[in-house]
Parts: C-alpha cells; structure tokens; sequence
C-alpha cells in the first residue's frame, strides 16, 4: 500500500527521469512536462549506467530538493547475462544516493516480482518471483531500498501496451504490429489466457500523482480486469480487418493461465483516478495516438 508523504498533492521542485529516452521513461517525462514540472530528462545519450563514471556524474546531477524516477532497465530480463546487466544499470543510482540525500525516489518495478500463486494479486502478496524478469525487479527495490533515506515508492505494473512500445511483446503491442503489416494477428494456441493489459499512459499518470502526494510504499499498476488474448486478437482484427490465426505453442501451455488483480489499493490512494478501458486503449493503439 501507498503512504502519503503529502495528502494535498504538490509539484516536485524537479524530477530526474532516469531511463527517459525508453518506452515508459518517455511517457513519464512528458506527463511531467505536460503537467508543468521541471524535469531533468537522462536517456541514454545524456547518462551511461555502465560508464566508469556514471556515479560521480549522477552525484553531479542530484540535488537535496529532486524527486528521481528510476526505470532505465534492458527488459525483458530473460537471460542470466541481462539479468546481472540491469543489476548494474542501477548500481551507480544506488552509490550515487548514497552519498547525495534526495527528497524522493520512485521505482518502476513489475508485477513479475509476485508469486504465481497470488490470485489474485495485491500490494501484500508475497514477492516471490519464478522468473529473472522478476527476480531482477525484486532485486533492484531491495538494492535501491537500502540506498537511501528519502521516501521511496515502488509502481509495479502489469503487462503494458502503447503505440510506442518497442518490445512488441505478446499481446497488444505485438497484434497491431501484425495488423498493421496485414496480418494475420497469431496467437498461441486458442489465446485463452487471461491477463491484465495496462496502458502505458496510465502508468505515466499514477506515477505523476505518487510523486506530487510524495508517497512511499507500493502501487500495482493493473486495471483489475483479465483479458483473453483471443478476444484482445478480435477485438483488433475487427478494428483493422484482418484474420486472427491460431497457431502451434513454441512450448507447453503457460502453467499460469489466468491472472487476477485486486485494485482496491489504488483507489484507495488515488480515489478519482480511473484505468482507461481496455477497448478505448486498444482503439487509440490502433491509431497510434495518446490516450491523455
């Protein structure tokens, strides 16, 4: 659960964006910007986690008044290889706010770090992770958690989808790429998994209203309603006119076939914030526009 550093939400003097040249990054920066906020924008161009100097140019950086997001990450984790490399990626933020005191930090974690078991999952669900994706995101709250004094708060979403993903990992992102070259949109098998699909748009708007309350604690990021992948497959085939076509698993039915999320946390916290639906977000990724 979340706790309210500040229960009249305020503007962070500035916020430090770490990793905002990515999918998720960028929509966080330009909710910030939007919502009239400094912000000191660090892609890759600008910061190299991985450079010999990549702490004293973050300790040059961080100021005592900043709020510092953190979601540079290589995702998805699948490998022994890329799950130590993003153990690196934040062990110069970690060194750095070490020495440097910061008025807030927010980390975009995942849902991944949650056991399987936890159906339906909540903010006190064990973290348990069965994959490196979620171990690694496990791994960096704890590391970045023990770095620093300041308040952090930990926004773990689910699956997310937007125009400007560029993973096209099963699901939205993937089927309208698909649509888009023609089709047809393939899924696995009969597509009948469920899962929580949560735009990107609204990740970016919860984490603007965690850091103007300054809140600590953990949010999920989940709409807290399942979807077939079929049905998400129809929905977009019938937006764009092309054929959904069932096709042979690369492997054995994922043992987790249906995935659940009380929201009751985020309400809680944030009473007038509202999900996008599920058919409007996949009608604005099919025209490739922003939903706020």
């Amino acid at each position: 659960m979340l706790l309210h550093g500040r229960e009249t939400p305020t503007d962070p003097a500035r916020v430090v964006v770490i990793g905002a040249s990515g999918f998720v990054g960028g929509a966080i920066a330009r909710r910030l910007a939007k919502g009239g906020v400094s912000v000191r924008a660090l892609g890759r161009g600008e910061l190299d986690l991985l450079a010999p100097d990549a702490v004293s140019r973050l300790m040059a950086e961080l100021r005592p008044e900043d709020s510092v997001v953190m979601v540079a990450a290589r995702t998805p984790a699948r490998t022994v290889p890329l799950f130590f490399e993003n153990l690196r990626l934040v062990e110069p933020l970690a060194a750095a706010l070490a020495k440097r005191p910061i008025a807030h930090l927010l980390y975009i974690s995942s849902d991944a770090i949650y056991a399987d078991a936890a159906n339906p999952v909540t903010e006190a669900s064990p973290a348990a992770p069965s994959t490196l994706h979620g171990m690694m995101h496990a791994a960096r709250e704890l590391v970045l958690k023990s770095a620093t004094a300041a308040p952090i708060a930990f926004l773990r979403p689910t699956l997310i989808y937007g125009a400007a993903d560029p993973h096209s990992g099963y699901g939205p992102n993937r089927f309208r790429r698909e649509a888009e070259a023609g089709g047809p949109i393939r899924i696995f098998g009969e597509g009948e998994e469920r899962r929580d699909h949560v735009c990107v748009e609204d990740v970016a708007e919860l984490a603007w209203l965690i850091l103007r309350h300054r809140s600590s604690g953990a949010l999920n990021a989940a709409t807290g309603v399942s979807t077939a992948f079929c049905d998400i497959a129809r929905i977009m085939s019938g937006r764009c006119s092309v054929a959904v076509l069932s096709q042979p698993r690369p492997g054995a039915r994922p043992h987790l076939l249906h995935r659940h999320f009380d929201i009751a946390e985020c309400y809680k916290a944030f009473p007038r914030f509202r999900y996008t639906p599920l058919a409007k977000g996949l009608a604005a990724l099919c025209e490739g526009g922003p939903l706020r």
